[in-house]
């Protein structure tokens, strides 16, 4: 019998902790799976998809650059893909991919599982507007908060955004420049690349912190440091890094794939003790 092949799509890609998380939620649970990293550019993602498919291939996680790209694929999404018009987790159903997008849901969990937080009620400000951001928004708003706040150095980005989400009033946009004039927040949400380049530093206005802010970076290791280095100087109650989130959505996709949901503490604590040396790509 033939091992059931996955992988996840991105580009780059070489330092994907995606395929060390599947094995061991896999091994865990006694399935033999074959999950591999496979690097596509925008140009040649559709394409290697389609091959995919051809040899074998049964399921897939998306990254950046490609998740809208992959929502733009599917035949047929779950509610919360079709709310974020961008897709993390692929499923072939006969010919065609069904997608779904397990970015919030997997947020959530760390941050009210893992972490203890209660988001009802909250006001929350999320940076940036691209396939990372429009997965968390509607979970988030899902999770009872009270206000969100969408900021993009392309206005245009978060505005489509907030136009996608259809709750006026309770979804807006703010212009990055003029932060300061939107108050302070219980949660501040990183899901920019900003802190990926050489001698990247965050700028934000500290009257964005309140007593109760915590800050939450969807990038992990070293490009987590900018906004978490802000976070700290800027005196926020708590301040995590996207590990959590990352273990938790891929336990979701698991989940999609094998019908049962994997426990997460122990992948979670081998990644967190190896935290320092890990190199965003998922």
């Amino acid at each position: 019998m033939s091992v059931a092949r996955y992988a996840v799509f991105g580009h780059p890609i070489a330092h994907s902790q995606s395929p060390r998380i599947q094995a061991a939620f896999a091994k865990a649970q006694g399935i033999e799976i074959d999950y591999r990293a496979i690097d596509a550019t925008p140009q040649d993602f559709a394409a290697a998809l389609d091959t995919f498919a051809a040899d074998g291939g049964v399921g897939a996680n998306v990254t950046l650059p490609h998740k809208e790209a992959a929502f733009a694929l599917c035949a047929t999404t779950t509610s919360r893909a079709l709310r974020a018009g961008a897709v993390n987790t692929l499923l072939r159903k006969g010919e065609r991919w069904h997608g779904d997008n397990t970015d919030g849901i997997g947020l959530v969990r760390d941050l009210t599982g893992r972490h203890g937080l209660d988001l009802r009620g909250r006001r929350v400000l999320l940076l940036g507007a691209g396939g990372a951001a429009r997965g968390v928004a509607p979970a988030l708003l899902d999770a009872g908060i009270l206000e969100l706040v969408v900021a993009n150095r392309t206005p245009e980005r978060a505005d489509a955004l907030v136009d996608a989400m259809s709750e006026p009033g309770r979804v807006i946009s703010a212009y990055w420049d003029a932060l300061r004039e939107q108050g302070d927040f219980e949660l501040i949400i990183n899901a920019t690349s900003a802190g990926r380049g050489d001698g990247a530093v965050f700028n934000l206005p500290l009257s964005l912190v309140n007593s109760l802010t915590t800050a939450v970076d969807l990038n992990y290791g070293e490009a987590a440091i900018p906004f978490l280095a802000w976070a700290r100087a800027a005196g926020c109650r708590n301040e995590f890094d996207g590990l959590g989130m990352l273990v938790e959505q891929a336990a979701e996709s698991f989940q999609q794939w094998h019908g049962v949901r994997p426990e997460t503490d122990a992948v979670y604590a081998a990644l967190r003790e190896r935290a320092a040396t890990l190199v965003t790509a998922d």
